[in-house]
């Protein structure tokens, strides 16, 4: 809730707490202020008693019986001296050229504000009310209604007289009509009626609720929504009532249009005026209220409230109480509410006092945020209306809520705000970090400042950068990483870094930091040489990025101590640039690395290193036995007789068995397979990968008298040497651990044989059937002999051109076709022919033109 004060507005009394007004005060829908300049000086010597508004100006009535036209900002323009008594009423038509006046004295005037010329009348008896016609200027609407005891309708006819017509009497005094299109409503002491122009016809009779109260102290409110909608307020009551078009079935004697309420509901104050906005409501109420100091009522301020309508009930939207000037003197008739259609103005007319209500705009929204220190959505309200708004300035606004936040303390939320605020203004950026240095806070802003097309001067970078080298290593290392290099003088910033290393020479924060600004001034060497120091993995990244292979020959070793896997993959994935001679030759007194880099190059490609195959041997036998083997299988430029000689003096069997096979010597490669590695399983997988008889009597020999070789034997052999063989030479009574097994086994794999083969023999001959079936088949297909075949033999065509006379052709199997006249005699096979063709191309060349001459 607002009041309106003599310079502006405050709060409401009802609020005592500051704070919690703070927190929970929503913010006015409508702002206000005094309609001053001419109406002060009116109303310090007279008492307003009613207003009509029209959007061009206003008009003012007075106690002392006057009317004056006034501008919009409360200026005279024109006085008019109508009576000595208390102006009733103001009425205007559309144009604002004609105006109706009526007094307590009974003075009726209508007349146009640029002629002078029309109606004046006086009566015997006060005139409440008058209202124009709407289109009143128009020669065919020159009608007027007034309202005393009667309400009379004024109509001038053809002959420029006055014609007068009584729409009601006999209710009481008629206290209020509003005229809308062809509609008027008027309110006496029973209710509301409405009175159809156009047809002549009453239609219809909304009456008083509480008519307990005095209608003269209470007076009825009305105005239109539109041309159907009017609404009713009377005492604490308010009615929506909306004109309706009557079906023309239901008419029988009945008006032409009714009036249904559309919704109905009560209100907590006395209504002194009603006014729609879209489709709530704005009322005006006075307030009595019981006071504990004393025993009578006493007048509070008025209310200006925003309500929405509901079918039975209201919904209050916002509520101002008014302080105007007076208000205790003032009554529920002393006030009225008027207003200017289009333009959402509200004018509160009390005899001292007149207050113009407007709807808050954009600016007003945000000068409540600020004034309650909501600045984020001050700055987004702002920046949302940029294009719109003139007098607030959305970086004045930012700025406010920078130095908020300042206050505050939260750094971190002003620096960032920084970002949005200061946009390119070079001069406030700099004022704004000069002000943080000031309160020692230049890290909070450090990262929000421009850094990109929108640069500060490098003296302010670099000023920041000495702070944080001052406190924060790790902070400083961040900015150098996240800053172009381009926004300071990096050769300042080095002699800065180089001066800490003095005082503390083996800090890797600082030394990484250095490397990194020796990377942006291009001096890699010193990069290379720090990263290399620190073992740091950028240092691989800066090799390849600015091809620094050069810089590394002589610095192998280092790479490699550092990370052996990465080093290799690049040096091999650069052996173009750095070739296999000088890594071998920088390598040469760390075999182990050596033995590394050659292993992976031999993993690569089995040909390129092979000049080095020899001593890869000696390698291989010393730090990488695993892949010893593998590598002597693979390798086609090993010397053998090295390799054996190696092998034998470290009695590495399992490649010396290898060696020998590959040499040639099956014989003592099987004899240490049984005798060093007693393994009876690798012997029978040598001889069977050898696959020589003498190697499997070898074996068996060696076997004979060792039970656990013969069980092997006996359980792999069977499908390599014949089992017979070797049970025959078994000694009488020796003891075979799993014989029986064994033997069950031998006999299941000569089953296993027997099976397959037959098994066999059965595909063989199904198969053989099958293709006997096909070629019959397609030996029994018919083919196909027309006039462009020749006979092989005459080369003539191979049919007659009489096909009438007997002919005959063979045609054989190949596509060959003869007259059979031409064929040669059947050959050894008493009436089995062949094609001479075919049978010469088997034979050789010129063996058919033989067989045609036999």
């Amino acid at each position: 809730m607002a009041e309106v004060e003599e310079e502006g507005r405050k709060p409401s009394e009802e609020f005592t707490d500051e704070s919690e007004e703070e927190d929970s005060e929503e913010e006015p829908k409508l702002k206000y202020e005094r309609l001053s300049n001419g109406v002060t000086e009116i109303l310090q010597n007279d008492a307003a008693s009613c207003m009509t508004v029209h959007d061009k100006f206003l008009a003012l009535g007075t106690h002392f019986g006057k009317v004056f036209l006034l501008d919009i900002q409360g200026n005279v323009t024109q006085k008019f001296e109508i009576s000595s008594v208390k102006i009733n009423q103001i009425s205007l038509d559309e144009s604002g050229e004609h105006v109706g006046i009526c007094s307590e004295d009974g003075k009726v005037q209508v007349f146009g504000l640029y002629t002078r010329e029309g109606f004046h009348e006086n009566f015997d008896c006060p005139v409440k009310v008058v209202a124009l016609h709407p289109q009143f200027t128009r020669s065919n609407y020159k009608q007027f209604v007034t309202g005393g005891n009667k309400l009379l309708l004024y109509e001038r006819n053809w002959l420029n007289r006055w014609k007068t017509s009584v729409l009601h009497e006999g209710e009481g005094t008629i206290t209020n009509i509003q005229w809308r299109a062809n509609l008027i409503a008027w309110a006496n002491n029973v209710g509301v009626k409405i009175y159809d122009i156009s047809t002549k016809q009453r239609i219809t009779n909304v009456l008083r609720d509480n008519v307990s109260l005095r209608p003269d102290m209470y007076p009825c409110s009305l105005c239109w929504k539109d041309n159907t909608t009017l609404i009713v307020g009377w005492g604490t009551s308010i009615k929506i009532c909306v004109v309706k078009e009557r079906n023309p079935t239901e008419m029988r004697d009945l008006p032409s249009r009714y009036v249904e309420i559309m919704s109905a509901f009560e209100t907590e104050f006395f209504i002194s005026g009603l006014a729609p906005l879209a489709d709530q409501l704005v009322t005006l109420f006075f307030v009595k209220e019981n006071s504990d100091q004393m025993d009578e009522e006493f007048r509070a301020r008025p209310r200006l409230d925003i309500i929405q309508p509901l079918p039975e009930s209201c919904e209050e939207i916002s509520s101002d109480a008014l302080t105007v000037r007076y208000f205790q003197d003032n009554e529920c008739r002393d006030y009225r509410l008027e207003h200017a259609e289009g333009e959402s103005l509200f004018y509160i007319i009390s005899p001292k006092d007149i207050v113009v209500a407007k709807e808050r705009d954009q600016d007003d929204h945000i000068d409540w945020l600020l004034e309650k220190k909501k600045y984020e959505e001050a700055l987004m309200a702002a920046e949302i209306s940029f294009k719109n708004i003139k007098r607030h300035d959305v970086q004045k606004i930012g700025m406010a809520y920078i130095n908020h936040l300042v206050e505050k303390g939260d750094y971190d939320s002003a620096a960032r705000k920084c970002q949005k605020v200061l946009g390119k203004n070079m001069e406030l950026w700099e004022n704004e970090v000069y002000r943080f240095k000031t309160i020692g806070q230049l890290k909070a802003i450090s990262q929000y400042l421009p850094r990109g097309d929108l640069r500060l001067r490098p003296a302010i970078y670099e000023m920041i950068l000495h702070e944080f080298l001052k406190t924060d290593y790790e902070g400083f290392a961040t900015l150098i990483r996240e800053w172009p290099g381009e926004l300071y003088n990096n050769m300042a910033i080095v002699q800065a870094v180089t001066d800490h290393l003095k005082r503390d020479p083996t800090n890797s924060t600082l030394l990484t930091t250095l490397a990194e600004l020796y990377t942006y001034d291009q001096r890699y060497d010193r990069a290379l040489e720090i990263y290399l120091r620190l073992r740091h993995k950028d240092v691989y990244q800066l090799i390849h990025k600015h091809n620094l292979f050069s810089s590394i020959e002589d610095k192998i070793v280092l790479l490699m101590d550092f990370d052996k896997e990465k080093a290799v993959d690049m040096l091999l994935d650069n052996e173009d640039k750095i070739s296999t001679d000088r890594v071998v030759e920088e390598l040469a007194d760390r075999p182990e690395l050596l033995h590394v880099y050659l292993h992976k190059l031999f993993k690569r490609d089995h040909h390129k290193g092979q000049k080095y195959h020899e001593r890869q041997i000696g390698l291989y036998a010393e730090y990488d036995r695993p892949n010893l083997l593998p590598f002597l299988r693979d390798s086609t430029h090993c010397p053998l007789e090295k390799a054996l000689e190696i092998c034998q003096q470290r009695n590495f069997v399992e490649e010396t068995v290898f060696l020998l096979s590959r040499m040639g010597n099956c014989r003592r490669a099987l004899q240490m397979i049984m005798e060093e590695l007693e393994d009876v399983d690798k012997a029978i997988e040598f001889a069977k990968e050898q696959d020589d008889a003498e190697l499997w009597e070898d074996l068996i020999s060696y076997s004979i008298d060792k039970p656990p070789f013969i069980t092997g034997l006996l359980n792999n052999i069977g499908t390599h040497v014949d089992p017979i063989l070797l049970i025959h030479r078994i000694k009488e009574g020796m003891e075979i651990p799993n014989l029986r097994d064994s033997l069950v086994k031998i006999l299941q794999d000569y089953n296993l044989q027997i099976l397959l083969r037959e098994g066999c023999k059965k595909i063989l001959v199904a198969d053989s059937l099958s293709l006997l079936q096909k070629m019959h088949r397609t030996q029994m297909r018919g083919v196909r002999v027309d006039e462009e075949n020749i006979c092989e033999s005459c080369h003539a065509t191979i049919l007659p051109s009489d096909m009438a006379k007997p002919f005959s052709v063979v045609v054989f199997h190949c596509r060959h076709m003869f007259h059979k006249e031409c064929l040669p005699s059947s050959g050894t096979i008493p009436g089995v022919q062949f094609c001479n063709i075919c049978s010469a191309k088997r034979r050789g060349p010129g063996s058919g033109i033989l067989e045609m001459k036999k």
